[in-house]
């Protein structure tokens, strides 16, 4: 019976001991998470380092941009006018001839044998009208003779400038003088007329055909200053506006416009691409962030402004340091008698305070200068501001509504950016400038 009792009791308490160990191993993984989250919900996140720029009014060029397509005010693919045999290629690529230079002689023996026969024959009927005027003056001749012999100079006069015109037919020319391209012809081949042979530019005006808006169209002058690119957002060509056409497509409602371009270097090419911006009035006092600073969502365009923070945020520690001395004046009041042998150590403890508050003024001397320090560098935070863009013009943006001009706007690093975040301003790299140029500036 004692053994049975004991048994019992043995196995109670073994159950008894195994909840307490599990029951701990469960209690304290549960504070453990709960200690765990505890601490990240209070952790603020390291302030990020951003780079900013004031928002002051600025002066403002409008413009009308658009795409374009590059042309020689003169340029022509050279074709023969007559059927021959290349006999000689007097042009090389890409070189500049002259006005009336021979770029192309064509097989003409035959047409100079006939010339020099109707020479002949027009110089033979050249004596027979001389002959017979002569004796039409002796009265010796006819008038029909007369006639007949001055229409047979005139007939063989004609027929030679005919053929003169056919021998000039073998020789191609160049119009106008500019650059020449590759032959597209060789020494010896039979061309038909109308075959090309070789593409002539003027390169040193180049013309610009572009389109733009009806909207638009109000806007434009003749006359009005563009500024060309091929590529990015430097526009180092400038021409003018020569042409608009008054009649503006109806299936695309757009208008055709032309302009010049001087091309001294040679750098524009025709059938080439550019970019192009029609400028306009300049315009005062307005707002500009670069282009960088504006982020797009599916909720509207928005910037960051940094702003001090609000001393509540800046400092919300301290409130918590104070309890922990009424907590203690309470345990000391609650236990007055375990007090009392240390109430023995009081005249030490009171002959050591003069020496250490002679020591505190040179202390309290130093720590002003802490607060003045932090003071040139408040606590910096994020407000996130939907902002209304206009125009765009050289990676600048127009604000119309949402900036206030004197607000400091982030321009980099939005994406891991968010409202109420702490910042630390660094503008030591501009990220609207190259590398290049920042280099050159440092």
């Amino acid at each position: 019976m004692f053994k049975r009792i004991l048994r019992i009791f043995i196995i109670v308490l073994v159950l008894a001991l195994l909840v307490v160990v599990v029951g701990g191993i469960v209690g304290f993984n549960f504070l453990r998470d709960n200690g765990i989250k505890q601490y990240f919900a209070s952790m603020k996140p390291p302030a990020a380092t951003v780079s900013t720029t004031i928002a002051k009014p600025s002066a403002w060029t409008p413009g009308v941009e658009a795409i374009g397509t590059v042309k020689a005010v003169r340029g022509v693919d050279l074709a023969v006018e007559t059927t021959g045999i290349v006999k000689d290629i007097l042009f090389h690529a890409n070189q500049k001839v002259a006005d009336n230079a021979v770029l192309l002689q064509l097989d003409d023996a035959v047409e100079r044998a006939d010339l020099d026969a109707q020479k002949a024959q027009a110089a033979l009927d050249q004596t027979s009208l001389a002959r017979a005027i002569e004796l039409t003056r002796r009265g010796v001749g006819s008038d029909s003779t007369l006639d007949t012999a001055r229409a047979a100079a005139s007939a063989s006069a004609s027929q030679v400038t005919k053929l003169q015109a056919v021998l000039e037919q073998k020789q191609l020319t160049a119009p106008f003088g500019g650059t020449v391209g590759i032959p597209k012809i060789d020494i010896g081949q039979y061309l038909a007329p109308g075959t090309a042979v070789v593409t002539l530019q003027d390169l040193d005006t180049m013309r610009v055909d572009f389109s733009v808006p009806e909207q638009q169209l109000a806007l434009l002058k003749i006359g009005q200053t563009i500024r060309l690119g091929l590529g990015g957002e430097d526009r180092p060509f400038a021409g003018a506006i020569r042409g608009i056409d008054p009649k503006i497509d109806s299936s695309s409602r757009l208008v055709n416009i032309r302009a010049e371009v001087a091309n001294p270097d040679g750098k524009l090419t025709p059938g080439q691409f550019v970019q192009v911006r029609v400028e306009l009035p300049e315009e005062q006092n307005v707002l500009t962030l670069p282009q960088t600073a504006l982020t797009t969502s599916l909720y509207g365009d928005y910037i960051f402004v940094v702003q001090p923070a609000k001393p509540a945020e800046a400092a919300p520690a301290k409130p918590e340091e104070n309890p922990a001395a009424p907590s203690a004046d309470k345990s000391a009041e609650a236990k007055p008698a375990d007090t009392k042998p240390a109430d023995a150590m009081k005249p030490a403890a009171d002959a050591a305070k003069p020496a250490a508050d002679a020591a505190k003024p040179t202390d309290k001397a130093a720590d002003p200068a802490k607060p003045a320090a932090e003071g040139d560098k408040p606590a910096l935070v994020l407000s996130q501001v939907f902002v209304k863009p206009g125009r765009r013009n050289q990676g600048m943006v127009e604000i119309v509504e949402g900036l206030k001009a004197g607000d400091e706007v982030v321009t980099a690093g939005q994406n891991r950016l968010f409202n109420g975040m702490s910042v630390v301003v660094d503008n030591t790299i501009d990220p609207t400038k190259s590398a290049n140029k920042q280099a050159e500036q440092q």
